[in-house]
């Protein structure tokens, strides 16, 4: 999965949310929409937005799906944190060293 898919995917405080929840334990389908301000058929859209990043897996049981943190889910989360600490960290020198070249003209 590339990182951009992990980072339109955490991008919505929905998407965040369900995996907040997803990562605290499993939840049945008929629970996973509970106390979002969103409908259900939109909660369920952000759901398949995450399995398609790869941060999610729905296995059936029965009749019902149990939604659950993909086993990679929290590593990719993980590796998107390093990776935008690893921008950030960039910027920080860029722009220092503008700052200096910038004084250092007038």
């Amino acid at each position: 999965m590339s990182i951009d898919l992990t980072i339109a995917a955490v991008g919505d405080p929905n998407r965040r949310e369900l995996l907040r929840r997803l990562a605290r334990r499993p939840y049945r389908a008929g629970d996973l929409a509970e106390g979002f301000k969103i409908s259900r058929p939109a909660v369920f859209k952000h759901a398949r937005l995450l399995r398609r990043a790869g941060l999610v897996e729905v296995k059936k049981a029965g009749r019902e799906r149990l939604y659950q943190l993909a086993p990679g889910g929290h590593a990719r989360i993980q590796e998107l944190i390093k990776r935008l600490e690893q921008v950030g960290q960039f910027w920080d020198v860029a722009l220092h060293a503008f700052k200096r070249y910038a004084e250092e003209q007038t």
